[in-house]
This record gives structure tokens, sequence and C-alpha cells, in this order.
């Protein structure tokens, strides 16, 4: 029999062996987040592109935007989170002169601060409600946008003490690296979710216009 031929037995083996392999893995979580390795396993590889959107975030950018550990020698305390904003980076302090480092967007130029906050709400899937200042200069931009996908927002907020300022997730990984906010940082949405598990409310952020230690 010719290789190419469809063979009905076999078709029905294939279907009852990926049902059985889709009934015993986890519960497919397509869209926002890439699926596990036993997501992964049940899943036609047709489907792969699809289940797995932010899979390309980190390949489409430059590698030293990338998530990674480095070393970072400060005196701050591990658990402080630090903006070096001329770089681009944002630092989770992990001690012993180490850190994870994340790739962010930051504010264009006029929009650009420094200080020292807390971490002052956390919320996931935020809503957004541009503040009047941001209405006043870009009058074109709505009142109102639920959570979800398509909010400029991202997967996850973490509001700055008492200010307009967040640091949140984005629908467009490719502004990563670049001054393009009106002051508030965004990192890509599985950088943003990682950072959102580590940091508790009152988390101490320290925004710097200079990367001193």
């Amino acid at each position: 029999m010719s290789a190419s031929k469809f063979v009905p037995g076999l078709a029905v083996a294939a279907a009852i062996a990926f049902a059985a392999a889709s009934a015993s893995a986890e519960p497919l979580n397509l869209f926002p987040f890439a699926p596990s390795a036993p997501q992964r396993a049940a899943l036609p590889a047709a489907a792969l592109s699809y289940a797995a959107p932010e899979q390309p975030e980190d390949g489409a950018r430059d590698a030293r935007l990338h998530r990674q550990i480095v070393d970072y020698l400060t005196a701050e305390a591990p658990g402080t989170v630090i903006i070096d904003t001329p770089h681009t980076y944002l630092y989770y302090v992990l001690g012993n002169g180490r850190a994870i480092r994340y790739g962010i967007g930051v504010g264009r130029e006029g929009f650009t601060w420094s200080g020292t906050q807390a971490i002052s709400r956390k919320a996931e899937w935020p809503d957004w409600t541009p503040p009047p200042e941001m209405i006043a200069r870009q009058p074109y931009l709505p009142r109102f946008m639920a959570g979800g996908p398509g909010n400029p927002l991202g997967a996850r907020a973490l509001y700055l003490g008492s200010t307009v300022y967040r640091l949140h997730g984005t629908n467009q990984p490719q502004t990563i690296g670049s001054a393009v906010s009106s002051g508030c940082f965004r990192l890509v949405n599985m950088d943003i979710i990682d950072l959102y598990d580590r940091v508790p409310i009152g988390t101490k952020v320290i925004i710097r216009q200079q990367p001193t230690l």
C-alpha cells in the first residue's frame, strides 16, 4: 500500500490518542499566555502559533532587553525595584550582587521623572482611565477602556504611590527599549506578570534618570 494513501484505521487511532492526551493534559489556556509543556504536547502543530501569541516577543526584541539575571551592585535591600531610565532597564534586586533585569519602555522627552515611590496597588488586566492631563494633550483618547488584551496597560499594572504613573504591560511589545510613554514604564506582558508575582504592595521603587548606584 502506498504511504500516501489515507488509512481510516490509523486516522481513528490518532484521533483517539489525541483526545486522550487532551483529556489528561492541563486545561488549555490559549490566550494570552503561552501554554505549558503538557498543553503544547496536546496541541496540533498548526495551533501552536495561535496558542502562544506572545512567544515572538523576546525574539523580536534586542537580546539585551530580555529578562535575565545579571550582576548588579547596590546598597538597596533585596526586593527593591530600581528603574534605570537612560538604559531602559528595570532591576529587581535579589541581593548578593545580583538582580533580575527587565527591558522596559520609558517616558518620551519631556515626560521623564525621578524619585522614590512604593507600590500602592496591583491589578490584573487593569481598566484604563486616561488622566485629565493626558486627555488635554490627546483629546482623541477614550475616556475609559475595560481591561483585556486590547488595553494599552496590558496584563498587569503596579501603581506607584499616589501618582498617575504605573509599571504595566503592553499590547505593543515592539516599543520596549524606547522612550514612548507619558511617564509610565511598560514591560512585555510576560515580564510584567513575572514582576507582579514577585512584588507585594509596599515595595520600594526607585526611578533614576542617571544610572548611579
